[in-house]
């Protein structure tokens, strides 16, 4: 699992969002700061033209050249700015817990499937015992048919009971490639390269008193998912506020300082020299602006996507909350489940091994069919494989549970 996370492409995902949310936390800061421009013109003219100082026409040449410098604040916005700040705060705030939902959602998916190849490769063992007690079996009852005890029929069907051995074999090997191929292409795992499992599945089930409510007050203070949602809400009403500032008047105040230099190319003699222009053709304005939005469709079209966006959230929100409920109630009904049918099952298997031990000798003295042992085979191998699921499955959930306690699927 902590391979998996390391190279997981979406944890990767949303630690690259979270280093824009800090940019973007930032820049929404700076959006209290008024806005500063500068620029610079120049016009190069000839031909005939309009005097500006006689309003007669002249053809002449000449050059302008303009400066400006000007700056602008938002004096009220309809708290777009405001509600814009709060929004990216917001997002730096969850980024870690949107990495932490990404983490465990790959922590849990790995575990899963891990307990499937652990089920396929231990299974292989299984199956190989029995391919080996079958083809036991086919050489006692070869020789007791050599002896006249056997007919030909018992030993068809010890053939038979050897052939679907040793296919159920090549299934569980094939199997077991498949699923280790499917986990690792849940880590990001290298195809090519090898990748041993433990395949131990000795667990020692005990029966807790968890209560589910108890668990799901705890654990949905601090779930991943759930403060996602939160925050995915929240995000939609500062939406919502950001589209309802469209409707409202915005002041805004700005303020410049200009000047220029002019000659006259056509006209002999020396112009006044660019420094003494570029003082004293400066002016300074200071303005302020208001606006008040009268008519706008599409800015009431898009309050109300907003508000229903929001609504959408919300909805969201309760309904992870209620999953969220729902999988510890039913995390610790399975577990509780399970350990019950493991220790049943431990019981089972160990009676099935116990009679099928005292059927193979009643079946070496005569007393017993190859069908019925036959029978008596393929229950022991279904209660082992039965237990070794219920095995697996036990230890999956109680893991879960854990989780739920608050215990980390995966070190950071």
């Amino acid at each position: 699992m902590a391979y998996a996370v390391e190279h997981s492409t979406a944890v990767r995902t949303q630690q690259i969002d979270a280093r824009q949310a800090q940019s973007d936390y930032r820049l929404a800061k700076l959006s209290f700061l008024p806005t500063v421009s500068g620029g610079v013109s120049g016009q190069y003219s000839w031909g005939r033209g309009v005097d500006p100082e006689t309003n007669t026409y002249n053809n002449v040449t000449t050059f302008n050249n303009y400066y400006q410098l000007y700056a602008s604040l938002d004096v009220f916005d309809g708290f777009r700015t405001i509600n814009a700040f709060k929004q990216a705060r917001l997002a730096r705030q969850t980024a870690q817990t949107r990495i932490d939902k990404a983490r465990d959602a790959k922590a849990i998916e790995v575990m899963q499937s891990y307990a499937d190849a652990v089920y396929a490769q231990a299974s292989i063992r299984l199956a190989a015992d029995k391919l080996d007690e079958s083809r036991r079996i086919l050489q006692k009852t070869k020789r007791m048919f050599d002896l006249g005890e056997k007919s030909k029929p018992d030993v068809a069907q010890a053939e038979a009971q050897v052939a679907a051995d040793d296919y159920n074999l090549t299934h569980q090997r094939n199997e077991a490639r498949r699923t280790l191929l499917a986990l690792k292409a849940v880590m990001n795992y290298p195809i090519n390269d090898s990748l041993s499992l433990d395949s131990t599945t000795a667990v020692c089930p005990r029966l807790a008193a968890d209560d589910a409510s108890s668990l799901y007050e705890s654990f949905s203070q601090i779930s991943p998912e759930v403060l996602s949602a939160q925050a995915d809400a929240r995000s939609s009403r500062y939406d919502y506020l950001q589209q309802c500032a469209s409707l409202m008047p915005s002041i805004s105040l700005s303020g410049g300082v200009t000047t220029s230099f002019y000659k006259n190319i056509s006209l002999k003699g020396t112009a006044e020299s660019f420094a003494s222009q570029f003082r004293n053709n400066r002016g300074e304005y200071l303005s302020v602006s208001l606006s008040i939005p009268l008519f706008d469709p599409s800015t009431w079209r898009g309050v109300r996507r907003a508000k229903s966006a929001w609504q959408k959230a919300e909805i969201t929100l309760d309904e992870t909350r209620r999953r969220l409920h729902d999988d510890i109630a039913q995390a610790v009904m399975d577990r509780d489940g399970y350990a019950k049918e493991v220790i049943q099952m431990e019981r089972k298997a160990q009676s099935d091994s116990i009679a099928h031990h005292l059927n193979s000798r009643k079946y070496e003295e005569g007393m017993l069919s190859t069908f019925e042992l036959r029978t008596s085979s393929n229950t022991l191998l279904e209660s082992r494989i039965r237990l070794l699921q219920m095995r697996l499955l036990y230890a999956m959930k109680e893991r879960l549970v854990d989780y739920y306690k608050g215990r980390p699927l995966v070190r950071k």
